[in-house]
């Protein structure tokens, strides 16, 4: 599967000074860890969408905040291995399906189309490698083959599904460190089975659904049927990453189950942890509730767009937010950054201004601490006020200002052509 392009990145001076090194919250470790990969070549995978519905103000927290992680990793010299995966088969896109009358396939194609759009518009980085889950169905027949069959078990009771014992990775639970009364609760609310008859422990989750009527499936040694969720991710990252990667991201709703047995699967196959660190965006809401599909209460990248929104303000929406809390979608919100936006364009677009090297270490200081956008905006914010305040002499500020805020932060202050 194609992903997106972009232009490249600005070329950004070398630091004059040392600069701390790069850490992040590792939801598994409960604190900051470094990032700090020993080969030159930094790992990465967040999870992708289901391609049933338009890209929302949470999918876009999520993938600006791993976009940043990915710019910091690149000004520090280091190579990215980015991957990503887009779940093209699922319950939720064949609902959907079912209920417009489209074919699923065409609905996936449709959607994972706008989401490429809105992914384009947002600047953001595109995965090296960009993986649906249809295409990795060998990936995971290959994988589950590697489990003994006191790993991976057919459900004794109903359709003959096939399981993955989730207890058979000894650490099971130290990502999320909920006790198992909340992992239970959790399961059930987040699309698992813990009452499904013929599984051996309630948790056990579902890696092999055999085939259902008028359902799309596949051959495979377990019989006809498809993939589950949480495997398709182990498969593909265990395939083009390898085990043990640098930073497994993607939004805090992800942690469990879907994470915690992702890397519980991954481990039981290679006996090597699955990543370094587990990293996680908040949710974003909209008067005070969770932003979601099931709810409806969705603010899209696209209807934005289409109302004549610049894609650059959404993202100073993102930005002003820490990656990692939980906040709400408002009006007032878009307004500010409009603003600051109109406020930076101005900046740049001086002949001359007051010195920028200073704001350049600020703002690189200030993402190497857990990526601390909204103190990177607060330095960018602090010099556009001054030089629009104060008559400068530095020819090359506005230029180096705009060149930072493009390639540290994703925001083109420089019209020109969009991204391809």
């Amino acid at each position: 599967m194609r992903a997106w392009t972009v232009p490249d990145l600005p070329t950004l001076p070398a630091a004059g000074v040392e600069l701390p090194p790069i850490r992040v919250h590792d939801t598994a470790a409960q604190g900051l860890v470094e990032t700090a990969p020993g080969s030159g070549t930094a790992r990465l995978y967040v999870c992708g969408i289901t391609p049933y519905d338009a890209t929302h103000m949470g999918h876009a927290n999520t993938y600006v905040a791993f976009d940043l992680l990915n710019r910091v990793w690149r000004d520090r010299g280091l190579r990215v291995n980015y991957v990503q995966n887009v779940t093209d088969v699922d319950d939720p896109l064949l609902e959907r399906a079912r209920d417009t009358g489209l074919d699923w396939r065409e609905l996936a194609a449709e959607q994972t189309e706008l989401f490429r759009t809105d992914m384009r518009a947002l600047n953001v980085l595109p995965p090296a490698d960009y993986i649906g889950a249809v295409e990795s169905i060998p990936l995971v027949t290959e994988l589950l083959q590697r489990f003994d069959a006191a790993q991976v078990y057919a459900a004794t009771e109903g359709e003959a599904d096939w399981y993955f014992a989730v207890h058979s990775d000894p650490e099971f639970g130290s990502i999320s460190h909920l006790d198992e009364r909340q992992a239970l609760a959790t399961f059930a609310e987040r699309g698992g089975d813990p009452d499904r008859p013929g599984k051996r422990h309630p948790l056990d989750c579902l890696v092999w659904q055999l085939a259902r009527p008028e359902e799309p499936s596949w051959p495979s040694p377990f019989g006809e049927g498809r993939p589950g969720w949480h495997i398709e991710c182990a498969a593909i990252a265990e395939h083009y990453l390898g085990s043990e990667f640098d930073v497994q991201g993607g939004g805090s709703d992800l942690i469990f189950p879907h994470h915690e047995m992702s890397a519980a699967e991954a481990y039981a196959a290679t006996g090597k942890r699955f990543a370094q660190a587990y990293v996680h965006a908040g949710m974003v809401g909209l008067d005070g509730e969770k932003m979601s599909k099931s709810k409806g209460n969705l603010v899209l990248v696209s209807r934005l767009r289409a109302e004549g929104v610049d894609p650059m303000a959404i993202r100073l929406v993102l930005l002003a937010n820490h990656y990692r809390g939980d906040w709400s979608w408002t009006d007032e919100q878009l307004t500010e950054a409009t603003s600051r936006l109109a406020t930076w364009r101005e900046a740049v677009s001086l002949p001359a201004t007051l010195p920028a090297t200073e704001v350049l270490d600020q703002v690189r200081r200030a993402l190497a601490n857990d990526l601390d956008a909204p103190a990177a905006l607060a330095a960018i914010d602090g010099w556009a006020a001054a030089s629009l305040d104060v008559d400068g002499d530095d020819t090359d500020a506005p230029g180096l200002v705009a060149a930072l805020a493009d390639a540290l932060l994703g925001v083109r202050l420089v019209h020109g052509p969009a991204p391809r």
